[in-house]
Parts: C-alpha cells; structure tokens; sequence
C-alpha cells in the first residue's frame, strides 16, 4: 500500500506505474513533487498569479489525459516532460494573445542560485535580497532567446537537450542562447556594479 511516508523513496517511475494500476494516491503524490517547480516555472513565463494557477491546472489535466490513455513513454523523464508541457502551454497562451512570451522571475526565486551568503544577520539578509533584485531584473532585460535558456536550464534543471527539443531549437543553439545570456549578464553586472 501507498503511503505518504513509502511515497518519498519511490521513483517517478514506480509512482506512475501505481497510478496506472489503479492507486490514485500515486498521482497526488508525483504532483506534490513536482508542483513548485512548475508553478514557479509557470509564474516565471507568464508574471500572473491567476494565469500560472490555471496553466499549472491545465498541465495536470494534461498529464493526467495522457497517463490515462497509455501514451505516456517517456520513462525516466516525468519532470523534464512535466516541464515542456507547461512551457507549450505556456507558449499557446502567448500566442493566443498573439505577442511574443516574456520571461520573468518571480519574487521569491533565485535563479542561478550563486548568491550563496551566510544567513548572518538582518543586514546581510537585506543586501542579498536587494542584488536578488538587482540580478533577477538584469535577468529581465535580456533578449527572450536567452531569458528562456536560462530559466529552463538553472530553475527547471533541463538539459541542453531538452531545452532544444522544449523550445524547437538546436543543441548548438541552446548553447549559443547560453553563452550569450552570460556574456551579457556579466557586462550588466559590471556596468550596474553589482557586486556578488
């Protein structure tokens, strides 16, 4: 039997093949894993809370469709799959409303998680949230191309090559997408004199 406690050391694998044998229990537990990855993925792309709650729904529904009807195949990967599914979701949204998608960070993120301080005192934690900020708003003023790359990369943790099968670009541009985002993030960081 499936429990809160047993749920935790199963694999993404092991919950979805209990799910399919009909433990419903399993599912709730894959999405509570996965939940605050894609919903600030999610909140990230589209900058509102109601629309992120809906497209987060709306990924699940998705998931749940496909789980159900036996198409899901890609074993071993439910989280980078999860992911593409809410970025395509994503992109519809953007496209319905026929402009380009913009990428932004939410208030309680750290993207690239390198602004690794001691937990100090009141000060410190003042000045590691105000270049929070600072970075997550240089972060903002990059082409989409790059913005996207990075959130996929250092939030959701994709591959380069599931950034290029998500997006429907290359491996080379991917990369190139990264290396541009970083050579403009540390002339940014230097021209504002953002200190790390």
């Amino acid at each position: 039997m499936l429990t809160a406690a047993n749920s935790t050391t199963k694999t993404d694998k092991e919950l979805i093949d209990l799910y399919m044998e009909g433990h419903e229990y399993a599912l709730e537990c894959l999405i509570n894993r996965h939940q605050d990855k894609v919903f600030t993925s999610i909140m990230m792309f589209v900058k509102d809370t109601n629309l992120a709650e809906d497209i987060f729904q709306d990924t699940f529904i998705k998931v749940l469709h496909t789980l159900r009807s036996g198409a899901y195949k890609e074993e071993g990967k439910f989280a980078p799959w999860v992911m593409r599914i809410s970025y395509n979701l994503c992109i519809d949204h953007f496209r319905r409303l026929k402009r380009n998608p913009m990428i932004a960070t939410s208030d309680g993120f750290d993207i690239f998680e390198v602004l690794k301080f001691a937990d100090d005192n009141a000060e410190d934690r003042i000045i590691r949230n105000e270049t929070h900020l600072k970075v997550r708003k240089l972060v903002e003023s990059l082409p989409d191309e790059q913005k996207e790359v990075v959130i996929l990369r250092h939030y959701g943790n994709l591959s380069f090559k599931e950034i290029a099968d998500t997006t429907g670009v290359s491996i080379n541009t991917a990369l190139g997408r990264m290396r541009y985002a970083l050579i403009n993030l540390r002339k940014l960081i230097e021209e504002n004199a953002i200190s790390m």
